[in-house]
């Protein structure tokens, strides 16, 4: 399994961001690694709600279907799955002075032969996690 785990602060009070980051479409402006992000679904964004997702992983694109499963005024939480992985990005949120502290985690776990990749996978996500800090912070200052 890869874990990667940041915390850093936003310029946003906390339920612009909630809003925000509950649209998991909004991967494009975020996370570098996602090509695509498809709503699957219509209605407003709630628990079950679901997305298509298109990252590029060490030069070669994967699909993963994301389904929001946590959805409160603090935390989202997404899980999303294919016959390789399954990501879970839980994403909880903390009110500090008009601002938002975000406290970002995500934990893949690869199935079959893609977990002998792990450790490679470990270092990429581990660099990316670096740049979804920066890109985060961008996106959400452009709201």
């Amino acid at each position: 399994m890869v874990h990667v785990q940041r915390t850093f602060v936003v310029d946003k009070p906390i339920d612009v961001v909630v809003k925000y980051l509950s649209d998991f479409s909004n991967t494009v402006d975020w996370d570098p690694g996602t090509v695509a992000c498809t709503r699957l679904d219509d209605g407003p964004i709630r628990v079950d709600a679901q997305w298509r997702n298109v990252s590029r992983v060490l030069g070669n694109e994967t699909e993963l279907t994301y389904e929001l499963e946590v959805f409160e005024a603090d935390r989202v939480k997404f899980v999303g799955k294919n016959k390789t992985a399954t990501a879970i990005d839980d994403i909880r949120l903390r009110s500090e002075n008009g601002e938002t502290e975000v406290h970002y985690t995500a934990d893949i776990t690869f199935h079959g032969f893609a977990k002998l990749a792990s450790p490679v996978m470990r270092l990429f996500f581990e660099r990316l996690g670096s740049k979804v800090v920066i890109d985060m912070q961008a996106a959400v200052a452009a709201l």
